[in-house]
């Protein structure tokens, strides 16, 4: 076209972006091809082959009807996932309770466009995980960060404080914390939730979000039985971590049903595929045999917890399928001498500090192998 200039002069601050997304980086963990990955936290296991022959059914079955949209509601997936959680929390939940929608981050993006927005603020208490603010900004959203003890525990005085202070709109707790794997108590997530309330009572209150993405992995029970009586609570989850489904990019909540109703609000038409919502059926159907998994990743967890200690590294307590240690002058650097040994780790921008993701044993011991060679080399 005359007068277009050439594309390959043209970036992205050439374009009239909104300002709040200015020098800002899109969220994403480096994919590189090395013989160990222990960067991304996915489940290091493969689906066993009965439930792989069972998603091709169920997707053979759905692919039937591909002329048709899906079911809009999903009310079947909703159903099972309900009676999953149910079963798992031991708090009964039903089909009003819970929404899915396409991995946890549409969740939260849903719950953002909802009670988020211009002229609104969310909090969250850093660092934890960077997908909050990041999609807090796509909203337009203010986002604030709320503080932590030096152990990367909440200051429950100083983040209530900050609550009462900056008066938001959305508040988000995240348990176990990715990345430091650190649960938050049930009193904790009482005490910031009461302060919420408090900080807009002249409002219908604030929406807490509890983001329990690997509470499958956790040594204590799910936050879920505090949603009763309490409406503006949302409890956060995904179909990613414990399922081993990461490729699935399924995610759900469970809350009141008036949350779900207001969610609906904003979610666009017929957004969970049919293909997707006859994979996590059909996985939901093996539930006890993925939750097997769990527990040797667990086993495995904490074996990467003793051992990392026993070296010397500092490690903070975990009670996800990852495990953040050190303390390094330079963790960056300390990160490319991991990789230079086949093993690939989590640089998240926690200063002095990585973060490894439990794999199978053969991928652990590599893991633990390089740390070791480091450790003889450079000493502390």
């Amino acid at each position: 076209m005359e007068g277009a200039g050439p594309v390959s002069d043209v970036r992205i601050d050439d374009l009239p972006i909104r300002d709040e997304l200015r020098g800002k980086s899109p969220y994403g963990a480096p994919q590189l091809d090395v013989p160990v990955r222990l960067n991304t936290n996915e489940n290091p296991y493969p689906l066993p082959e009965p439930l792989v022959e069972r998603i091709a059914e169920r997707v053979r079955e759905a692919a039937r009807d591909l002329n048709r949209y899906p079911d809009r509601d999903a009310v079947e997936l909703r159903t099972e996932l309900a009676r999953y959680l149910t079963r798992t929390s031991g708090h009964e939940v039903g089909l009003a309770h819970v929404w899915a929608a396409n991995g946890s981050n549409e969740v939260i993006q849903q719950l953002l466009q909802t009670f988020g927005g211009p002229g609104r603020t969310a909090i969250g208490f850093e660092p934890s995980y960077s997908m909050h603010g990041l999609i807090a900004r796509g909203t337009g959203t203010a986002w604030i960060s709320g503080p932590r003890h030096d152990d990367f525990t909440i200051d429950v005085e100083a983040a209530a404080q900050a609550i009462a202070d900056n008066e938001p709109d959305v508040v988000f707790i995240t348990t176990p914390n990715n990345p430091t794997g650190s649960a938050v108590p049930a009193d904790t997530v009482l005490a910031l939730y009461e302060a919420a309330q408090k900080a807009k009572a002249a409002t219908a209150g604030a929406i807490v979000v509890v983001d329990e993405a690997y509470v499958e992995f956790s040594h204590g029970d799910s936050l879920l039985p505090l949603i009763e009586g309490r409406p503006n609570l949302v409890v956060s989850r995904t179909m990613s971590k414990a399922f081993g489904a990461a490729g699935l990019r399924l995610g759900y909540l469970a809350a009141h049903p008036a949350v779900v109703d207001a969610v609906q609000l904003v979610r666009l038409p017929y957004h969970l595929s049919a293909v997707t919502q006859a994979t996590a059926l059909a996985a939901l159907e093996h539930t006890d045999t993925l939750l097997k998994y769990v527990e040797q990743l667990k086993a495995e967890r904490d074996r990467l917890v003793t051992e990392l200690r026993a070296l010397g590294y500092e490690v903070t307590d975990s009670d996800a399928n990852f495990v953040q240690f050190g303390r390094f002058p330079d963790s960056h650097r300390v990160w490319r001498q991991i990789l230079d040994r086949g093993v690939l780790v989590r640089d998240n921008g926690v200063p002095g500090w990585l973060r490894v993701t439990a794999g199978t044993p053969a991928e652990n011991d590599a893991f633990l192998d390089a740390v070791r060679e480091l450790k003889k080399e450079h000493g502390a």
